[in-house]
C-alpha cells in the first residue's frame, strides 16, 4: 500500500465520498453573505446591547469586590491593632 496515494490524485478518503458540488455551496453562501446586511445590522445592536449591560454588571460587581476586600482588610488590621495594644 501507498498510504494517501491509493485513492489516487492524493485526494483523501472524505473527498473520495464527498458528492457536493462544491462551487454551488460556495455561491450560495456567498449570495447570503450579500442579502443579510440588514439583518448584520440587526444582530451586531443586540450584540452591542448585550455587551453593554455585561460591563454594567460587571462594573457593579467590580466595586462591591472592591468593597469587600477593603471592608475585609480594615477588619484585619483593627483585629492585629487591638492583639499588638495590650492595655
Amino acid at each position: 500500500m501507498e498510504g494517501n496515494k491509493s485513492y489516487g490524485n492524493g485526494s483523501s478518503w472524505a473527498d473520495q465520498w464527498d458528492y457536493s458540488d462544491r462551487a454551488a455551496a460556495t455561491s450560495t453562501a456567498n449570495e447570503k453573505k450579500r442579502s443579510s446586511g440588514g439583518a448584520t445590522a440587526k444582530y451586531k445592536q443586540k450584540v452591542g446591547d448585550g455587551l453593554e449591560k455585561t460591563k454594567s454588571v460587571a462594573s457593579t460587581g467590580m466595586k462591591k469586590v472592591k468593597q469587600g476586600t477593603s471592608s475585609g482588610l480594615q477588619w484585619i488590621k483593627d483585629k492585629y491593632h487591638k492583639s499588638t495594644h495590650k492595655h
